[in-house]
């Protein structure tokens, strides 16, 4: 398989039109059963003549191994301007609908940026509640290495986050498939029910319940 290379060209477009601070922004956990949205944003060191090269490795967090990500992650730290985390819990998911939850959790992440973007660049959605200007980029974590360096800081902080419930609700080894609808998931969901972090709204969830009434936040 060609390894997916992230380029440099969304953010230099940016930078022509006279921006200079340009967050990518991705999220991790949109299509989960449990646990929260987790939404990231990542300011790199345009400047830098050298950091395509220095960050070659990055990409699209979903093609990478989990130690890969950690890796990464770190060289990312070394070339970052800013870097933000916002998350959007499974009650909030459940109350305000998945893609409101998600731009909730993307504004978050950018207000989370000690150093403040003039432009955001984010995979796939644009985020009204965030008063900058953006441009949405379908397959962005794929396109733009800005929003491929968000996409691996959203997956490993959301990853934490699941290692973490799964020390708390043990029977549904979360740190194992990280709240994704596995036939694993699913099977500890038949036996022992949706436990505090389960979407209710989402459907394999919602059929556990006897009645609507029963699986509304």
């Amino acid at each position: 398989m060609v390894p997916v290379r992230p380029t440099l060209a969304a953010e230099r477009r940016a930078r022509a039109r006279g921006y200079r601070l340009i967050a990518g922004i991705d999220e991790a956990g949109r299509g989960c059963l449990a646990g929260p949205v987790v939404a990231a944003a990542v300011i790199l060191q345009l400047e830098s003549g050298s950091l395509l090269e220095r960050i070659r490795e990055v990409t699209d967090s979903k093609l990478l191994t989990p130690r890969q990500r950690e890796r990464l992650l770190r060289e990312i730290e070394g070339v970052s301007v800013s870097m933000g985390v916002g998350v959007a819990p499974s009650w909030e998911i459940d109350s305000a609908g998945i893609v409101a939850a998600t731009r909730r959790a993307m504004a978050r992440a950018v207000r989370a940026l000690e150093t403040q973007p003039d432009f955001l660049l984010i995979d796939a959605l644009l985020v009204p509640e965030s008063p900058y200007p953006q441009q949405a980029i379908v397959k962005g974590d794929r396109l733009s290495l800005s929003i491929a360096a968000a996409s691996i800081l959203a997956k490993v902080k959301r990853d934490e986050w699941m290692d973490i419930f799964d020390q708390t609700w043990p029977g549904y080894r979360f740190g194992l498939h990280k709240g994704y609808a596995t036939a694993e998931h699913r099977r500890a969901l038949e036996a022992l029910g949706p436990c505090p972090i389960h979407r209710r709204t989402f459907a394999p969830v919602a059929a556990l319940f006897s009645t609507p009434e029963e699986a509304c936040p």
